[in-house]
């Protein structure tokens, strides 16, 4: 049987998101398909035809999809899910709003969070803010998963020919409707899909002191702004800059934590980096335990000495 992926997109272009969970349903074994439902979204199909490893691109076009809809896409998506033995969504804001409908719709349990794929049946999946990993074997006939993308690589947006099918669009279940957006513009790359990102704690102790110490470094370094929960709440940095269990996932290439002691919850969204650097006063702090290279140092003097070395 095939894997269903259903993709992020918006309605032009294929977000991130969607190659890593290529890359998951490839490692479950048989053809995968992609599912772009959305309107006027020929743009976003072609650009899922061209993920390698994606055999066949179902499009779905229509006015109540154009926003993802958790109702209208669940719809869509059961409307072929019995020709699928998985159906797997990216383990973000959007995933996470569709999947759980889609599997209780389908009686069938929904395996969150996958960061490994042991075998077409069993996964692994992190618990206790991470602090375990679980082993997850399913019998369900059709298995709905949601994909931790810092598990898995992003499958190559280009060099893939997959054909691509139109489908009859699901009707609207006029079970919800979309008012209006408000999105930040960023300057910066993304969080979720930067290289580089310079995360600050508490410890700056003020949104100015956030601004003057860590935007430097981050133009450095060509870097994405994070924060602790802990920062956030206190008002240093807004709530899309957050990191960690209750903000966004990361794994970046380089994760520089200034001020950051290191909460479980923290931890829990950017252990995967690939190289972590820490700096901070207290030898003891818990972020030590994770960074590959710690600087006890106060980060006041530590940061404006590394800017000035780049």
């Amino acid at each position: 049987m095939a894997s269903l992926v259903i993709a992020e997109h918006d309605n032009a272009s294929i977000k991130g998101a969607t190659l890593n969970t290529v890359t998951a349903a490839l490692a479950c074994g048989g053809d995968v398909h992609v599912l772009v439902a959305g309107a006027n979204a020929a743009g976003a199909a072609q650009a899922a035809a061209k993920i390698v490893g994606v055999a066949k691109v179902l499009h779905a076009d229509a006015p109540g999809l154009a926003h993802g809809l958790a109702e209208n896409v669940a719809a869509q998506v059961l409307a072929v899910a019995k020709n699928y033995s998985h159906i797997l969504f990216p383990a973000t804001a959007g995933g996470k709003n569709v999947a759980p409908r889609v599997a209780a719709l389908l009686d069938v349990a929904q395996i969150s969070d996958a960061t490994k794929v042991i075998s077409p049946d069993t996964f692994e999946r992190p618990i206790y803010a991470g602090n375990a990993i679980a082993t997850v074997q399913s019998t369900d006939a059709i298995k709905v998963i949601t994909v931790r993308t810092t598990g898995f690589d992003a499958a190559p947006a280009s060099g893939g020919s997959g054909a691509v099918e139109s489908l009859a669009a699901a009707a609207d279940a006029g079970l919800s409707s979309f008012v209006g957006s408000e999105i930040a513009k960023l300057d910066r790359p993304e969080l979720t899909a930067a290289k580089i990102i310079v995360s600050g704690g508490r410890a700056l102790g003020s949104s100015d002191k956030f601004t003057e110490v860590l935007t430097p470094l981050a133009d450095k370094l060509g870097a994405a702004l994070g924060a602790s929960r802990a920062a956030v709440d206190a008002g240093y940095a807004p709530n899309d800059w957050q990191v960690g269990q209750t903000g966004k996932i990361v794994a970046p290439q380089l994760y520089v934590a200034c001020g950051i002691s290191g909460a479980i919850q923290h931890l829990a969204g950017m252990k995967d980096s690939k190289v972590i650097v820490a700096i901070n006063k207290d030898p003891e702090a818990p972020i030590f335990s994770v960074a590959d290279y710690g600087l006890e140092a106060d980060l006041f003097t530590a940061v404006p000495e590394l800017v000035a070395k780049l």
